[in-house]
């Protein structure tokens, strides 16, 4: 798959759950049980992409570079933790993301809720938290730093 930056209505559809897969899933190795050559899914996040979404400062829905504000999506837990598994996006991106996902009745893109209980938060920064080896979820997180910016339900 080309990992240049693409716009929303360009990204490439999940074949089961016909909705946008972003660029932080969009190659053939990722969490979870898919094997390369696997179809393009939005049940997991690739790990790679994911990294490389936080490294480079780059949009994790459409793979462009990011300004500011800021957008993470995820369940109001993550809110309350400050702890998002979906790299942080521009913000049309996060809206577009959500609204093409409100179908969706199961958790995905490595979130433990369904897209209809994510919530769409804005911030100025974030540092990339990658767990340490004793830690049961070794999955890396996203973290705003300082005050959030607003909240907004999908």
């Amino acid at each position: 798959m080309d990992a240049a930056p693409r716009t929303f209505d360009e990204l490439p559809v999940d074949p089961e759950l016909h909705v946008p897969v972003p660029f932080a899933a969009g190659t053939d190795v990722g969490y979870g049980d898919r094997a390369p050559g696997a179809a393009l899914s939005v049940r997991d996040l690739d790990v790679r992409r994911v990294t490389q979404c936080a490294l480079s400062r780059i949009c994790g829905v459409c793979g462009a570079g990011l300004g500011r504000p800021l957008a993470f999506v995820g369940s109001p837990r993550d809110v309350d933790r400050l702890a998002f598994r979906f790299p942080a996006s521009h913000v049309d991106c996060a809206e577009a993301l959500l609204a093409s996902y409100a179908d969706v009745v199961e958790p995905v893109l490595g979130q433990d809720s369904v897209p209809g209980e994510w919530v769409l938060v804005t911030t100025a920064s974030f540092e990339f938290v990658r767990p340490s080896k004793d830690d049961l979820d070794r999955r890396p997180f996203f973290q705003p730093n300082g005050v959030l910016t607003s909240v907004r339900s999908a």
